[in-house]
C-alpha cells in the first residue's frame, strides 16, 4: 500500500520527523537542546502537519478531487483557532500552560509554509 501523496510531501515527513524528536528531546531526553528550539519547534510544525492532514481528509472524502487546494480562509481561520486555544484559553483553565506570543509566531510561519509550499494540487498519475 503507498501512501497518499500529501503524506509523502517532503515537508510533511520532515515536519513529522521534527515534531518526534521534539517530543523525544522534551519527555525522554529532558529538553538537552537550546530552549528556544525546545520551545517552539512542536508549534512549528504544528499548523503544516494539521492541515496536511486536513487536505487529505478533505481530497479523499469529501471533495473528492485531487486539484482541491484548501482555501486561504481555513488556512487563517485553523492559525487562529490554534493561536486562541493555546495561547489565550488554555493558559486560564491550566496554570501549567504558558502563554507565549513567540508561539504565535511559530503558528504563523508554520501557516505560511503550509500555504506556499504544501498547499498544492495533487499532480501524481492515479
Amino acid at each position: 500500500m503507498r501512501l497518499p501523496a500529501e503524506l509523502r510531501h517532503p515537508l510533511f515527513v520532515l515536519g513529522t520527523c521534527l515534531y518526534v524528536f521534539a517530543c523525544i528531546n522534551r519527555y525522554w531526553l529532558s529538553g538537552r537542546l537550546p530552549t528556544f528550539v525546545n520551545s517552539h519547534l512542536a508549534d512549528l510544525v504544528d499548523l503544516p502537519l494539521q492541515l496536511t492532514m486536513v487536505l487529505w481528509l478533505m481530497r479523499r472524502f469529501y471533495f473528492r478531487q485531487p486539484s482541491f487546494v484548501l482555501p486561504l480562509s481555513w488556512i487563517v481561520a485553523s492559525w487562529v483557532v490554534v493561536a486562541v486555544w493555546f495561547e489565550v484559553l488554555l493558559p486560564l483553565f491550566n496554570p501549567k500552560r504558558v502563554a507565549d506570543p513567540l508561539d504565535v509566531v511559530a503558528y504563523t510561519v508554520g501557516g505560511l509554509v503550509f500555504w506556499r509550499w504544501m498547499n498544492r494540487p495533487d499532480t501524481t498519475p492515479a
